[in-house]
């Protein structure tokens, strides 16, 4: 049941991954046009930008600027809720040594019973962090000569 609530997130994150691709232009149409540009009248007021305060519950950022380390080929970062994924095109088991290198010289520990590798797609627990809470890194080849991976903090 675990492993497959595991291949399960992680087709979900494929499949997000992908949509936020097409979403931030990943495609082209050549047949769209562009739209003429539009003639304000001359009556027109513009309507000056309130600024809004700042919801500091909302924990969301695009960038490297993450408590994980990320190999330095590491595209389309985003974080949310300290969810981390991002796009490499190191392949599924030189992601999963970058892990192991990088997360043992910090002195953290994999869980071995937890690791599991099976056609492009991995999941690995790392015990030791501050918190108290494991280290989830989950990949998926994505066919196209990258890897999409996940990283999180969860209760184990």
């Amino acid at each position: 049941m675990k492993k497959f609530n595991v291949v399960l997130a992680i087709a979900v994150l494929v499949l997000a991954s992908l949509a936020c691709q097409t979403l931030a232009g990943g495609g082209s149409d050549p047949q769209v046009q562009p739209l003429p540009p539009v003639d304000e009248p001359e009556d027109f007021q513009e309507i000056p930008d309130e600024e809004e305060p700042a919801d500091e519950s909302f924990d969301f950022s695009f960038g490297s600027d993450t408590e994980f380390p990320l190999p330095d080929d590491a595209e389309n970062v985003t974080e949310v809720a300290g969810t981390v994924n991002y796009q490499t095109a190191m392949s599924v088991e030189d992601v999963m040594k970058f892990y192991r290198d990088a997360f043992a010289s910090q002195g953290y520990t994999e869980r071995d019973l937890l690791t599991t590798v099976s056609d492009g797609v991995f999941s690995m627990v790392f015990d030791g962090h501050e918190s108290g809470q494991a280290i989830v890194v989950q990949g998926v080849d994505l066919g196209n000569g990258s890897t999409n991976v996940n990283i999180r903090l969860e209760d184990v």
